[in-house]
């Protein structure tokens, strides 16, 4: 695993990479026709993520973004159980895989993160087309949910269509 790359929290000098890696993953590998301001949360990380229980990490490499994470914050069960949303998770084409780690890392962090701010369920929503992101996912404890499964507060996007589950015990 490569050791030469942190996990932080997200500062707004951060903004342009966060969008450096993300929107030609979607565009590109994707197909998606999307763009920044079709995406609020990403114009304003701090607001959208960094509150609640929330946050926005990204995992940096020789000063560039090479890896972002979210966790939204989504009210609490009728049961009162902390919810949270795992959003916008993506690694530069570059970085994939065991050699570096970055997925895994990031993926690490935020449940780290998520337990220890009290969160009892994460959410996550993506699309059918991406099937590493599925196994990753379903190899690291989340078990897929159906939609109406969902919390009410669940930010769905319009291009998910496969949902998650992960929950901590306790």
């Amino acid at each position: 695993m490569d050791q030469t790359i942190r996990i932080r929290p997200f500062a707004p000098a951060d903004r342009q990479g966060v969008l450096d890696v993300i929107l030609p993953i979607q565009r590109e590998e994707f197909g998606i026709d999307i763009t920044a301001e079709d995406q609020p949360d990403l114009l304003g990380i701090a607001a959208f993520y960094q509150t609640g229980r929330g946050d926005f990490w990204v995992a940096e490499h020789d000063g560039a973004v090479v890896g972002t994470i979210g966790l939204k914050d989504i009210g609490e069960s009728k049961e009162a159980k902390p919810q949270a949303a795992l959003r916008k998770m993506f690694v530069a084409a570059p970085y994939r895989g065991r050699q570096h780690g970055v997925a895994l890392r990031l993926l690490d962090h935020l449940l780290m993160e998520a337990q220890s701010r009290g969160v009892a369920e994460i959410f996550l929503g993506t699309t059918a087309k991406f099937l590493a992101a599925h196994r990753f996912y379903e190899k690291n404890g989340f078990s897929e949910i159906a939609r109406r499964a969902l919390p009410a507060s669940f930010p769905v996007m319009a291009v998910d269509t496969k949902f998650y589950l992960r929950r901590f015990a306790g």
